[in-house]
């Protein structure tokens, strides 16, 4: 026997059912115990989920959460015991929240619904010669060589050969993002591994019935397969928007740390004397220039905004970086199929023709009634909403031919006068009408075809229909004959002669919410770009129908000779991108993203997995596969796409708390550093005491835990976010520079009001008077600085409270003990003139045209 998943496609039927070691009449009990030990249970590769061992691991890789760490490892060896606690105690703390919070996202994520079927009818024998009996046994237990049938409604279980069918069609846009049914039919000699003589697991039959070998089960599915293949993969995810940022940051403000404490020392090497004595206080101003709470203020922000996603909106985000990406995503790329449209066709009353309407909706029911199919095909039921009762009780089912995918018609027969009319009385034995009625739908040539009508009429109305196809609309053609009544069956002989009733045109109808939802991303400044399986016209018609304009529409072969460049200037012109393969759509993702665009993902099947991959950030449905729910950073708990639009402005609420926080904090530690750096040259003594650089942080970090409840406003949401390190870096230094002239304009003030303060006899009054300052001008950074217009009142009072510990702690008896005292009044009526210039300063500075150089930097 053949391996798993090694079995050739292009066999014949009994070559298959030779390399499989089984028969038409399937395989004895204990043969598929045997295969099932062998080969395992049926079931898709489970994704791993990290443990929480290696979760924190992840987190500590950060670089400000190492850089964190190391500090505070040199605090400890330099004895400075509060700093390394308070260091190490902040990064344990983030490190926890953060796989708290991965952790629930994806508990959350584990209640949505599988796909993948529960049981099977499978053909089965106790013993070697018995008869084959059809038992249901569950999915999990199906092995190769197995003989399933497949009836209406059923989900295939396993990729199936095909081995007889009757009228079978399969829904399998979840795989190839098409979103008519597939016909399926027995091939004796396929020339490909993928026709309709095979149908993957994972789709749906839709109707007729069949029966099928199973070639392949578990992790040798195409449904399992798809996401691995190297072809489709494209190429691996890098760094996403967030880590691009972060990591940019990171290692500047490194490079800074890395080079001040060295300047420290040697700097009263030189000029002091005090050499290695100055150690706690050199790592004390590194420690001063590191924004220590980034990763509690990140995490913070995000899980907060992660949990009001959920419950407000039913979005979970497994991922909550993926939360700061959704809020810099420029460009969101979707498949069409089950995002933009509800994936089932309706009619289009302005191409359609009404006689052919009334017919088509006759066929479709009374075929159902006659044929006892269990439901209707999407086709029928869209024929169904847009007909009624009055069409079809009008009349009376006589036989029916359903849909054959060979020749690609439905035939219901019936009798009666139509609507209006009335049926004939039926008194005593029932008798035969004198006429029969054939209604016919089914693809327009194969309806011409049976039509009596001359060449020029067909070739017209064959033109028509090409016309209207390239609209975007699929179309039935609808035909009727009339037959002397008679008792016997019918047959396909019997669709001869027809008479042309018309065409009946459908389109895929836009999901509910998906123009509100195409509306508001476009005024949040998000490029929307359709990527999708299907036809070109199908895809550019729903664009249309959304408001989105298709332009020129590019196929997955077009892009087959593009690499590089001009792949990235070709995926970021076109809108619209028909016939994509999975390879095709991470392509098109990658390409955007080497342009240096934030790109989304939207898609909700296996063959959107490489994509959703590829992305900056993966988004499913819920009602996406399960794998691709799995891969998925964000995951739509309800099918509402107006939620993408909150879970956009949630990202970029949370990046601009982040944003802020960077701003004031870097600005002002920079600003404190240089001060630090050129106090330390002038006076003959330590500007600031180690413990009170940590008290003074402790006081400002604390302060700035209420920016997570900060909001930047309707502006503020309006855009793409980006934290762009080089625009960071200009503000900071401006901004920084500003705060250090209102440091040493504080020294003057000292200097006046204190004449011994900047000698060895007063440094307790120097120290008292900078601390007061430093807070104060914290709290000034905290409201000017921050996103957005009017600040909160979280934000507001956490100010107020830090000026009010700034002036009020070097009065308490904790002043004396941190080396400080208060300073005469008439130091505090100076302060205010100090620090009134230097709030009209900042609040000059950020409304100057030049701050539009530093606009990425602001959410």
């Amino acid at each position: 026997m053949a391996p798993v998943g090694a079995v050739p496609g292009d066999l014949t039927r009994l070559q298959i059912l030779r390399s499989l070691g089984t028969g038409l009449r399937g395989l004895t009990e204990a043969e598929a115990g045997d295969r099932l030990a062998r080969y395992g249970a049926n079931t898709p590769p489970a994704l791993r989920r990290p443990s929480w061992p290696l979760r924190y691991w992840r987190g500590l890789r950060d670089p400000f959460t190492t850089v964190l760490f190391c500090l505070g490892l040199v605090s400890a060896l330099v004895a400075s015991w509060g700093t390394a606690c308070v260091i190490l105690a902040l990064v344990t703390v983030s490190c926890v929240l953060r796989v708290h919070g991965e952790h629930r996202a994806e508990r959350a994520g584990a209640g949505l619904r599988a796909l993948v079927a529960a049981t099977a009818s499978v053909q089965r024998r106790d013993a070697p010669g018995a008869r084959p009996r059809v038992r249901e046994v569950p999915a999990d237990d199906l092995v190769p060589g197995d003989v399933v049938r497949l009836a209406p409604g059923d989900v295939v279980p396993a990729d199936l050969r095909l081995l007889r069918a009757r009228g079978l069609t399969v829904q399998q846009a979840a795989l190839t993002g098409e979103t008519a049914p597939a016909p399926k039919h027995p091939v004796d000699a396929p020339d490909a591994a993928d026709g309709p003589h095979v149908c993957f697991q994972g789709s749906s039959v839709a109707t007729g019935s069949g029966t099928g070998v199973v070639v392949a089960t578990g992790a040798d599915t195409r449904f399992a397969t798809v996401g691995a293949d190297p072809r489709a993969r494209g190429r691996e995810r890098g760094p996403s928007a967030f880590d691009r940022s972060v990591h940019g940051i990171s290692w500047i403000l490194i490079r800074f740390m890395l080079l001040t404490p060295p300047l420290v020392l040697m700097a009263d090497a030189v000029l002091r004397g005090r050499g290695l004595a100055t150690l706690p206080f050199a790592v004390a101003v590194a420690v001063g220039l590191t924004p220590e709470m980034l990763p509690v203020i990140v995490t913070t922000c995000l899980a907060r905004g992660a949990s009001l996603l959920a419950r407000a909106h039913g979005v979970v985000v497994r991922r909550l970086p993926a939360l700061h990406d959704l809020g810099a995503v420029d460009v969101l790329c979707v498949d069409k199929t089950g995002t933009l449209t509800l994936d089932r066709p309706t009619v289009d009353p302005d191409r359609t023709d009404p006689e052919a309407l009334h017919w088509a909706g006759v066929a479709a029911w009374w075929t159902l009634q006659s044929a006892e199919l269990p439901d209707p095909d999407p086709l029928d039921e869209a024929l169904l909403e847009a007909t009624g009762p009055e069409d079809w009780e009008a009349y009376d089912g006589i036989d029916a031919l359903p849909f054959d995918p060979v020749r690609r018609l439905a035939t219901a027969v019936v009798h009666g006068d139509g609507p209006g009319g009335g049926l004939p009385p039926v008194l005593g034995p029932r008798r035969l009408p004198a006429v029969h009625t054939l209604a016919v739908k089914g693809a327009v040539p194969e309806v011409l075809e049976r039509c009596a009508l001359g060449d020029a009429e067909r070739a017209r109305l064959l033109v028509r229909a090409e016309r209207l196809a390239a609209d975007g609309v699929r179309l039935l053609g609808v035909a009727t004959a009339r037959r002397p009544a008679r008792a016997r069956a019918y047959t396909p002989a019997d669709e001869r002669g027809l008479t042309f009733q018309g065409f009946v045109a459908f389109h895929d109808a836009p999901a509910d919410t998906a123009q509100d939802a195409v509306r508001e991303l476009a005024a949040q400044g998000v490029t929307l770009k359709v990527l999708t399986g299907d036809h070109p016209a199908t895809a550019a018609r729903i664009c249309r129908d959304l408001g989105i304009e298709p332009g020129e529409v590019v196929l997955g072969a077009d892009l087959a000779g593009l690499a590089g460049p001009a792949l990235a200037e070709r995926a970021a012109g076109a809108t619209v991108f028909a016939r994509c393969t999975p390879a095709d759509k991470a392509r098109v993702v990658t390409a955007l993203r080497s342009r240096g665009h934030t790109t989304g993902f939207l898609g909700d099947g296996v063959n959107d997995l490489p994509a959703l991959r590829a992305a900056d950030v993966g988004v499913c449905p819920r009602d996406g596969v399960d794998v691709a729910r799995e891969s998925a950073d964000v995951v739509l708990a309800e099918k509402d796409l107006t939620a993408l639009g909150h879970a956009v402005a949630a990202g970029r609420t949370g990046s601009a708390a982040i944003a802020s926080y960077l701003r004031i904090t870097l600005s002002s530690n920079l600003g404190n550093v240089i001060a630090m750096l050129a106090a330390g040259l002038l006076l003959p003594f330590l500007p600031m005491l180690p413990a009170q650089v940590l008290v003074q942080n402790l006081c400002f970090d604390a302060a700035q835990l209420s920016l997570a409840h900060d909001d930047p406003g309707e502006e503020g949401r309006r855009r793409p976010t980006v934290l762009r390190p080089r625009a960071f870096l200009r503000f900071i230094t401006g901004f920084g520079a500003l705060g250090a002239l209102a440091d040493l304009a504080t020294f003057g003030v000292i200097a006046l009001v204190l004449p011994g303060a900047l000698g060895e006899a007063d440094q307790a009054g120097f120290h008292g008077g900078w601390f007061t300052e430093n807070l104060l001008t914290q709290a000034l950074v905290m409201l000017l600085l921050r996103s957005g217009g009017r600040a909160r009142t979280p934000v507001r009072a956490a100010a107020a409270g830090l000026a009010v510990v700034g002036v009020l702690l070097p009065f308490t008896p904790l002043g004396p003990f941190l080396g400080m005292t208060a300073p005469p009044a008439v130091f505090y009526g100076l302060l205010a003139l100090v620090l009134g210039a230097y709030a009209a300063l900042l609040v000059l500075l950020r409304r100057r045209p030049v701050r539009a150089r530093c606009r990425a930097a602001r959410p």
